[in-house]
């Protein structure tokens, strides 16, 4: 991957052109040494990294991960044909290339907010500011770090973790490692020198920023197979505290704005989430009408987060978090823990869970096996996380049927290298063959 400046607050900031020998700058600007050596310069762009993610309709980078994440999981279904991406996204496999714009913008916009997050973190330490300012832009700039490298382990054998020409790919392993580390060295900084006021007052509101540390290294730390670190992050999260990305009308939801706003993109597959069998919701799971509505059969039938232009989205859910302690302990072979940690989602009430999502289920009576009760845990991530582009990342994990195996219930294992990036780095490797 070539070397990418910032974008978006820095894109054009130093403008030069050579006439007669001459360098003309533009007056009007800053260059980017000028914004990164100051406490506020670096908060703008810890604030750029936010809206990169999550701004922007069908460029953001979440609404790729739900697209990405529903299209070939059979969790969505396109309504329109005429989204040509998309749909191949559904079809799957071999129809879905590396000039796939989903596949694209995914790739392209994780590793512009990775890249501009690198150096903010890079700039920190240099600038003059208060300990509290520093482990605020360094927690907040780790933070986006960790989910653009989480994200494109969950969709990508592999990936670049620096800038430069013909950056070297490493395993989605290594991803996840860097991005448990960045969040990590952040949690320790945070509680040495907790965020200032003077941070906080300056970035845009809404992401808890503690509780997402440990939110995110229980995450990955499980998606990675560290088991103990995934409990431990686990157990530090408050599941009162919310943390969001917040939109209005001007900075809409891109998920609700580009495809639940309308019937043209794609929808929920049906009130089940696309699960049938063992992974098939209860007829009385009250998160179904959480996450669907049947009432207006003229508009599309997903809800849950995506309802309206300024609906936050959560970072992280309460429900996520119990359900990494499920599985944790179930594959450390502690069942009755993951039976525990299982309960307290079946049977939430909408009073009991931060974000309103009810379960209302009695508790877990099936079998004691860590098989049984991991599949009981993937069926409820699969509705307690619905379109939060997880599905794909979890059929993997759990040994699910893959492509053209029998019953199988993903189309892709991994998304192929975008062209963009093979066309600019001699070391992107082979694409996976699904």
């Amino acid at each position: 991957m070539k070397r990418i400046l910032l974008t978006t607050i820095l894109s054009g900031l130093l403008l030069t052109q050579n006439a007669c020998n001459q360098d003309f700058i533009n007056p009007s600007t800053a260059s980017q040494q000028q914004v990164v050596s100051t406490a506020e310069g670096l908060i703008t762009v810890c604030n750029s990294l936010q809206y990169r993610f999550t701004v922007g309709g069908a460029t953001s980078v979440i609404y790729n991960v739900v697209a990405g994440g529903g299209l070939t999981t059979g969790e969505f279904v396109v309504l329109n044909q005429g989204n040509g991406d998309e749909f191949a996204l559904q079809q799957g496999q071999a129809n879905v290339t590396n000039t796939n714009a989903v596949v694209r913008n995914l790739w392209t916009q994780c590793q512009l907010v990775r890249s501009n997050a690198d150096l903010v973190l890079a700039n920190v330490g240099t600038v003059a500011a208060d300990a509290g300012t520093k482990s605020g832009i360094t927690a907040y700039a780790s933070i986006f770090r960790a989910l653009a490298l989480g994200t494109l382990a969950q969709f990508f054998q592999a990936a670049p973790i620096v800038s430069q020409e013909n950056s070297p790919f490493v395993d989605r392993a290594q991803l996840l490692k860097e991005a448990i580390t960045s969040l990590e060295t952040a949690a320790a900084q945070v509680a040495a020198n907790p965020v200032s006021t003077n941070f906080t007052n300056r970035i845009v509101p809404g992401i808890d920023i503690s509780n997402t540390l440990q939110a995110l290294i229980a995450r990955y730390a499980l998606f990675a197979g560290d088991y103990d670190k995934a409990l431990t992050a686990a157990a530090k999260v408050d599941l009162t505290k919310k943390s969001v990305y917040n939109f209005d009308d001007n900075s809409r939801n891109p998920v609700f704005f580009y495809t639940f706003g309308n019937v043209n993109v794609f929808a929920p597959a049906n009130v089940n989430l696309g699960l049938s069998g063992a992974l098939a919701p209860a007829a009385n799971d009250r998160r179904i009408a959480f996450y669907t509505q049947t009432a207006n059969t003229k508009a599309n039938l997903g809800t849950g987060f995506y309802t309206a232009n300024a609906t936050p989205i959560p970072v992280y859910l309460p429900g996520e978090i119990l359900l990494i302690q499920a599985e944790a302990s179930a594959r450390k072979n502690d069942v009755a823990g993951a039976v525990t940690a299982l309960n307290k989602v079946l049977t939430k009430t909408a009073a009991t869970d931060a974000f309103g999502v009810e379960a209302g289920l009695p508790a877990y009576s099936g079998s004691q096996s860590a098989d049984a009760v991991l599949t009981e845990i993937l069926r409820n991530r699969n509705i307690e996380l619905a379109y939060q582009g997880f599905r794909l990342e979890d059929s993997r994990r759990f040994g699910r049927p893959g492509p053209g195996a029998t019953g199988s219930e993903r189309n892709r294992n991994y998304f192929p290298y975008p062209r963009t990036e093979r066309d600019n780095n001699t070391t992107t490797p082979k694409d996976p063959e699904s």
